[in-house]
This record gives C-alpha cells, sequence and structure tokens, in this order.
C-alpha cells in the first residue's frame, strides 16, 4: 500500500512546488528563504545564558542589569526572554504596550530606550496578563523560534533570561544554542545555594563555562546607621564560586528603590549596579 501511495505521488507531480499543495518528501525538504536570509543577516558576537536554580532570586533583574550595561559601554547588546511562562523583561524596560512586528525575513525585536534589542511572548501578547498554557513542547519550540526566525541582525552580546531550574527550556538552550557561558543567579540562603550547586552541575555536565555567580539580596543598607545588614544570612558567594572555580563575581543590595524602577519600566538607569561585573564578561 505505502509503494502504491509512493508512485501515485511521483505521478501526480508537476516537479514545480509553488503549484503544489500537497506534502511530500520533496517539499519538506525545500529551504526556506527566509530562514536562509536570516542566517546571513543575523551575526550574533556571545551569548550568556542567566540562570537560577529556583524562582524569585532576581534572574531576570540580572540579565536586565547586565544588558543595559553592556549598552551603556557601546555594545550592540540584545536579550532573548526564554522565560515564556513568567516573562518579565519588557516590564523592566518599559515596554509593555510595545509589540514585536514582522517582516518578509521574520520576527523584527523591539528596542528599548537605550537600544537594547528584546524579544519576549509578551510582546506577542493582546495582553501582557494572558496566562500562557502550553505543554512543554511548545515551550522549547517557542524558545527556538525566538533564537532562530527572529530577525536579531548584528549583535555583540546576547543574554538569554532562562526560567528556573534544570529543566525543558535550560536544556534546549543549552544543547541547541550557541552559549558561550553561564551566569548564574542566587540569593544568601543556605537552601538556594544547594539549589545553585545543582545548576552548576548542569552547567558542567553540558560543556559550557559558568563565567559569573550574581549575588541577589545579599545585603541591606540601612538608612539611619549606614551598617549592612544581611538579612537573609550570611553570604556563600566566595564559597560557591571557589568550588566551582568562577572567576568573577558581583552583589546586589537589598534596596527599595531597586523595585520601584524595575516596576515602573526603568532598568536602564539602574545600569551602574552590574557595570563593573558586564565590565568583566566582555573583556
Amino acid at each position: 500500500m505505502a509503494e502504491l501511495e509512493k508512485t501515485t505521488e511521483l505521478e501526480e507531480c508537476t516537479h514545480d512546488c509553488s503549484t503544489c499543495g500537497a506534502s511530500c518528501s520533496s517539499r519538506e525538504a525545500e529551504v526556506d528563504p527566509a530562514a536562509e536570509e536570516r542566517k546571513k543577516i543575523n551575526k550574533i558576537g556571545k551569548t550568556y545564558a542567566v540562570m537560577s536554580g529556583k524562582g524569585g532570586v532576581g534572574k531576570s533583574l540580572v540579565t536586565s542589569l547586565l544588558a543595559s550595561a553592556t549598552s551603556a559601554l557601546g555594545k550592540v547588546t540584545a536579550i532573548l526572554d526564554a522565560d515564556i511562562t513568567g516573562p518579565s523583561i519588557p516590564r523592566a524596560f518599559g515596554l509593555s504596550k510595545a509589540r514585536a512586528s514582522g517582516s518578509p525575513l521574520g520576527i523584527l525585536p523591539v528596542e528599548t530606550a537605550s537600544g537594547v534589542k528584546v524579544m519576549s511572548l509578551n510582546l506577542l501578547m493582546e495582553n501582557e496578563t494572558d496566562p500562557v498554557v502550553w505543554r512543554g513542547a511548545m515551550i522549547t519550540g517557542c524558545a527556538q523560534q525566538f533564537y532562530t526566525d527572529v530577525v536579531w541582525g548584528d549583535v555583540d552580546y546576547m543574554f538569554v533570561d532562562m526560567p528556573p531550574g534544570t529543566g525543558d527550556v535550560p536544556l534546549t538552550v543549552l544543547q541547541q544554542f550557541k552559549v558561550d557561558g553561564i551566569i548564574l543567579v542566587t540569593s544568601p540562603q543556605e537552601l538556594v545555594s544547594m539549589i545553585v550547586e545543582k545548576a552548576a552541575k548542569m552547567a558542567k555536565m553540558m560543556n559550557v563555562p559558568i563565567i559569573a555567580l550574581v549575588e541577589n539580596m545579599s545585603y541591606f543598607v540601612c538608612l539611619d546607621c549606614g551598617k549592612k545588614h544581611t538579612i537573609f544570612g550570611e553570604s556563600h558567594l566566595s564559597d560557591i564560586a571557589k568550588t566551582y572555580g568562577i572567576p568573577n563575581t558581583a552583589s546586589l543590595p537589598i534596596d527599595p528603590t531597586i523595585a520601584e524602577n524595575v516596576d515602573n519600566g526603568r532598568v536602564e538607569g539602574l545600569f551602574e549596579l552590574l557595570l563593573p561585573l558586564a565590565k568583566e564578561i566582555i573583556k
């Protein structure tokens, strides 16, 4: 029966795919001209994945700050928001009402005030509060399309904001994207440090170097006495960095003005918080 279907297919073939709507082996192998053109146009220098072992430690904040700092240093910078079910990058940059547009070559990213190119699912949704109720395959497929189907153009540094944990999307990004390094984000609690070790071990398994470790909510500076208080416990930053041979570290304070600026789309104004780290990772 299979041979009969194949013979019929060959007999009916006009050898002109533009006039045929049938699904056959020749059509499946057809090259997408737009995809080929994007491969020529997209020149991405280095790609860094920003990861965390769990949610709520400030991974998207670190991604936004590093991209803003790198842009401030004169580099063409991009953010691929791979946290498909919890995209928060557009809001941090004041892009809540912005929408990505299309072109014959593919999806066009939205640019921030300082020129950072951003692609996020929220830039394609009618309302930013609409939930993404997708299964794993669709989520990973979306992350892949943001990498391959977006017209990024020339980019010096791309930061990929990963979903928390070591599941489907982080695995897909580390396997199928050209990732040059990982930036791990943690907070001071012992439990969180343990979870970060899981992410660090995943990075080692995937043979991708960890280039930096950022500890968020590291301390609080009292406005009255100026003294630092480690509200969430003593830092384990140096210990983890030493254990895994991570060359660069940075700490971010607990500061209400940070949250206020991010919530109001002004994260680019905070770029100096991670400017020293940005200088190190783009050397």
